[in-house]
């Protein structure tokens, strides 16, 4: 029996596990994972104020409760009480039903998230997952694409161009980066035999995918900050130039919707690169060395300890990087992230036929294919390096800096380096005297 085939008979006898609970404890485990991330949420507010106010070297919430950390229930009560104010232009039903559609999917998404092992809950042997099945990463997948929805129709129903636009850039922000996000997860596919996010965490008892597949992670956390509109990725929401964006015109609880799906999508994607890529609930080394780390209710506080690593850098992000511009967001998009996925898919193809073929050993497969990333990367550095001279032979060697478009009589483009004189009404279009211009003009 060769690895892949133990593998998936191994897959199969754990989702054998799942879909055999009672319903009140399928009703108590939905409600604990509901409460979980509300309080997870408001946890991750109060945590983005105090680090980049120590980042900023300012203070932060600290009145409300012990250091602070009731200030994000009261601003949640606030917007609860505020007046409700609905556009004159608006369409009043896709209005309202916008925010639900943003936030609703965020919440279905934990529905496949594996947060321990089989632990007892009131007697009964259930694993602390609500439910898995062969599928599960593709239904994460296409749950957490459904928020686009949400956004699209709050740009569009509020009547108002701003928020028009923000929707329209967030549509072909998300678009764009969720293909970058969806390759990233082949390797995974490949190297777990299965698509059950159960199996992908019990494929990373000795290794963890993160240092298997270094590229993956890597695009994956990148594609994941661009998936969640978050800083330096925000073009959705910039202030400079939408002013807030898709939900300009939303006020009171529906902003609160809005900001809430924004923190739980956070949340999501960084339990879903967990879950890849860092062994999920199991515990890293060297507290896996402890026999009981991977028993019982400890595994949910390792879960929660790499989750919260993504959470301080989407905020480590946000309060240095600056905001890109949005051909320089998408171009990054399409021209980096996608073909560098591509390649390499097609080189984990090759590592994983030659590894299950036993033709090469696991070790130096995972060798050739970071050799093979060590070269693209030169590549890409050499390049950088190769545009750079360019650009100097050109400082170093002008040809004529200043250009007419006119010159010659006929329009002609600037060659590489000239720059635009512009023309006005009384200077002369043919550079000569009087005569000579009449001259040229006559043919003669």
């Amino acid at each position: 029996m060769n690895p892949v085939e133990q593998s998936m008979i191994e897959n199969e006898q754990t989702l054998t596990l799942f879909g055999h609970d009672p319903v009140w404890l399928s009703i108590i485990k939905v409600v604990g994972v509901f409460a979980l991330l509300v309080i997870l949420v408001l946890f991750t507010i109060w945590l983005e104020r105090r680090v980049v106010s120590w980042m900023q070297q300012r203070i932060g919430p600290n009145r409300v409760g012990p250091q602070g950390l009731l200030q994000s229930l009261m601003d949640g009560f606030k917007l609860a009480f505020k007046e409700e104010i609905f556009p004159t232009a608006a369409d009043k039903m896709v209005y309202i039903l916008a925010p639900i559609l943003s936030c609703v999917p965020a919440y279905m998404a934990w529905a496949v998230i594996p947060l321990g092992p089989e632990v007892s809950m009131f007697g009964v042997s259930t694993p602390l997952q609500v439910t898995d099945f062969p599928v599960a990463l593709l239904y994460m997948f296409a749950i957490a694409s459904m928020g686009i929805y949400g956004i699209v129709l709050a740009g569009w129903a509020s009547g108002s161009t701003y928020p028009l636009l923000g929707g329209l850039r967030s549509s072909a922000q998300m678009i764009s980066y969720e293909i970058a996000m969806g390759l990233s997860f082949v390797g995974v596919f490949l190297f777990a035999g299965t698509m059950s996010t159960s199996g992908i965490v019990n494929g990373q008892i000795d290794l963890w995918f993160g240092l298997m597949l270094i590229p993956s992670f890597v695009i994956y956390t990148i594609a994941m900050v661009g998936e969640t509109n978050r800083a330096p990725f925000d073009l959705p929401e910039a202030e400079s130039e939408l002013v807030g964006g898709f939900h300009t015109e939303y006020s009171t609880m529906k902003f609160a919707l809005f900001f809430l799906a924004e923190y739980i999508n956070m949340l999501t994607v960084s339990a879903i690169a967990t879950t890849l890529f860092l062994g999920g609930w199991r515990a890293p080394w060297p507290i896996s060395l402890w026999d009981g780390a991977n028993e019982g209710w400890f595994p949910i506080i390792w879960f929660l300890a790499k989750m919260f690593i993504f959470v301080f850098i989407f905020i480590w992000l946000r309060g240095t990087l600056p905001r890109y511009r949005y051909d320089q967001f998408m171009r990054f998009g399409w021209k980096v992230l996608i073909p560098a996925s591509i390649a390499w898919i097609l080189i984990l193809a090759v590592i994983r036929t030659l590894d299950v073929e036993g033709t090469w050993s696991h070790t130096a497969l995972i060798a050739i294919g970071c050799g093979v990333i060590f070269m693209l990367i030169l590549f890409f550095v050499r390049s950088r390096v190769g545009k750079k001279e360019r650009k100097k032979f050109v400082d170093e060697h002008p040809i004529e800096r200043d250009y007419k478009p006119f010159a010659g009589g006929h329009p002609v483009p600037p060659l590489p380096g000239q720059h635009h004189v512009p023309v006005t009404r009384k200077s002369n279009v043919i550079e000569g005297t009087t005569e000579e211009v009449n001259e040229e003009v006559r043919g003669g």
